[in-house]
């Protein structure tokens, strides 16, 4: 089959045609692709400022401006696999019950046919059931994840499936291997002066923002993933609030956009089955560098999709 290709700026300039992810033709059926892009408009779990459920349709936006050859991986993710905008999930921003179990189902079937779905959020609640997915097919898996938060604390108001209580949830169900599983970027205020540590006793590691080389932290987390799968999931808040200002529980003193791309390219060669970016609340940034880091952190991710894929074909 022919590989769905972005428009060519050459022949449609990149303000005008149809708003998809990447400027791809969003219109293949999802089982004829290999990395389907799906954009997850749900932000129900948020503690703080909502408006993630407004991601996706700015990061397609501000995703037209990008170009498809990664020199730094040396690979064009289009040529590379057939990849598309498969549009949004329709999710009930009322029931997060049932928006969890509309993520978990819609996503079985891709992990179970071999794909590697890229998400774009939505708030990070959204990765629980992405996770579910996942672990249905590969077993425990290994999560790389870049956030200013550690997101495992038990529950907010009672209830326990929000965006800061999806990582102990994975732990809890068995669908990530804690002791295979790095936190990257942490810094900011806690409830307490445990929280770093209960995370370390559940045998997650956390690389602190204050600690954090992007080549090494890539490497402490490749070597602790093994050779288990790999799931990224990338909250835009773990870059500092001056490069990604369109977040709903920004914190300050963090890594800049260079540095969080740099380690993404540097977890080139790993074993990523999916990945997806989330808690983008553009109303929150006018200018818009919000949506165009996460669409960049995007496109990084496919590379390095591209790169397992041809590793393991």
């Amino acid at each position: 089959m022919d590989h769905p290709k972005p428009l060519s700026a050459q022949i449609t300039p990149r303000f005008a045609g149809p708003t998809t992810f990447y400027r791809l033709p969003g219109t293949s059926e999802i089982g004829d692709l290999d990395a389907p892009i799906v954009g997850v408009p749900y932000d129900s779990g948020a503690s703080f400022r909502v408006g993630a459920r407004f991601g996706p349709r700015s990061i397609r936006e501000a995703s037209s401006l990008l170009r498809p050859y990664n020199r730094i991986l040396e690979i064009d993710p289009y040529e590379a696999m057939r990849i598309d905008d498969t549009g949004d999930l329709t999710v009930s921003p009322y029931d997060p019950m049932a928006a969890l179990t509309t993520i978990d189902e819609y996503f079985r079937p891709i992990f179970a046919a071999g794909q590697n779905p890229l998400s774009f959020g939505g708030d990070h609640s959204i990765t629980l059931p992405i996770l579910r997915a996942a672990a249905a097919t590969h077993g425990p898996i290994a999560m790389i994840q870049f956030d200013s938060h550690l997101d495992t604390w038990s529950t907010y108001f009672g209830s326990r499936y929000t965006h800061g209580s999806f990582a102990i949830r994975a732990i809890e169900e068995g669908l990530i291997d804690p002791a295979a599983s790095t936190q990257v970027g942490i810094r900011g205020m806690l409830f307490g002066e445990d929280d770093i540590e209960r995370s370390r006793n559940w045998g997650l590691r956390a690389v602190l923002a204050e600690e954090l080389a992007p080549t090494l932290a890539a490497e402490i987390a490749l070597e602790r993933a093994g050779k288990r799968p790999i799931y990224v999931t990338f909250d835009i808040d773990g870059v500092d609030p001056a490069f990604a200002p369109g977040t709903g529980t920004p914190e300050v003193g963090g890594p800049t956009s260079l540095q969080a791309t740099m380690f993404l390219q540097a977890l080139g060669g790993a074993q990523i089955i999916g990945a997806d970016v989330v808690e983008v609340a553009p109303a929150y940034d006018s200018a818009g560098i919000t949506s165009l880091l996460a669409a960049r952190l995007g496109l990084e991710l496919l590379g390095l999709i591209a790169i397992a894929r041809g590793q393991h074909e």
